[in-house]
């Protein structure tokens, strides 16, 4: 029989629990990493993986939420899809539900759909602390994800125009959300996240033509235009309407302009993109 003592031991073994969704994705990945780095006990939550998670079936949540005393929120496709309100409402209130204290969420900056999305998870998880990082376009996006193909094939196809971004390097992303979840930084605030300088996507062109020894060059697209291109990869139609629709949106000049969030979290400055380029040219991202 299990003593009160006993139940109370694993009771607080339990609490200092950590899950992290879409912990095989770009930013989760990193936070489980860096979590573990630090000796928590980390649940990576996923689709294939031993803490099974899927955005599309709430029946996991509960379970993988279950003791755990915080959980980093990645929601997939974007937190301003349509489905992201009442998927965040449904996940705040089995989070409270299950005693979790603080919650760490991915959101995007410039997004006013993500908004109504983070204000449904706060209401639904009322009593836990919520800690918002708005960010902006991950640099990684071009050695990891929709975007890399394009960098191999020599030509960045994107509805960016002329209009310059505040790449943010996701290994910082990484670090401020690490440093929230392990209460370095106080809780409950909303952390707006870009890269140190603005760039348009030619000037990433020419970056990433120095860094991979190749020519990459620019080529504007329409919405239509670039939501043909994801469907070409594979995307659903539906979902590479709403992404070409939300990038067009995003890429309209009102983020054109740098944040100091990095800063005020981690006490350093954030990473540049030609470093980004430069450590990932020689870590082979681009060696395809």
């Amino acid at each position: 029989m299990t003593t009160n003592r006993q139940q109370t031991n694993t009771d607080r073994s339990e609490r200092n629990t950590v899950l992290v969704t879409s912990g095989t994705g770009k930013t989760g990945r990193r936070v489980v990493e860096r979590l573990l780095a630090l000796g928590a006990e980390v649940r990576s939550g996923s689709r294939a993986g031993s803490v099974p998670f899927d955005w599309e079936d709430e029946s996991g949540w509960e379970p993988a939420l279950r003791g755990a005393d915080k959980a980093y929120v990645a929601y997939y496709p974007d937190l301003a899809a349509p489905g992201a309100p009442k998927a965040m409402a449904a996940f705040g209130r089995i989070a409270a539900g299950s005693g979790v204290r603080g919650l760490v969420l991915l959101s995007g900056r410039g997004e006013p759909q993500a908004v109504v999305a983070e204000d449904a998870l706060r209401e639904a998880a009322a009593g836990v602390e919520l800690t918002v990082l708005r960010s902006s376009f991950f640099s990684q996006n071009f050695s990891e994800g929709a975007l890399l193909d394009g960098v191999l094939k020599g030509e960045l196809v994107f509805p960016a125009g002329s209009t310059a971004e505040p790449f943010v390097d996701a290994d910082d992303l990484a670090d401020v959300a690490v440093a929230a979840l392990t209460g370095d930084v106080p809780a409950g605030g909303v952390h707006e996240l870009t890269g140190p300088r603005l760039l348009t996507f030619d000037e990433v062109a020419a970056e990433l033509t120095g860094a991979t020894g190749n020519e990459v060059r620019y080529v504007p697209a329409t919405g239509p235009e670039y939501a043909a291109v994801l469907e070409s990869y594979g995307v659903p139609a539906s979902e590479a309407d709403f992404l070409a629709e939300l990038f067009v949106m995003l890429l309209d000049g009102h983020n054109a302009v740098t944040t100091d969030g990095v800063k005020r979290v981690l006490g350093r400055e954030p990473r540049d993109f030609t470093a980004f380029a430069r450590r990932a040219a020689g870590d082979g991202a681009w060696s395809r």
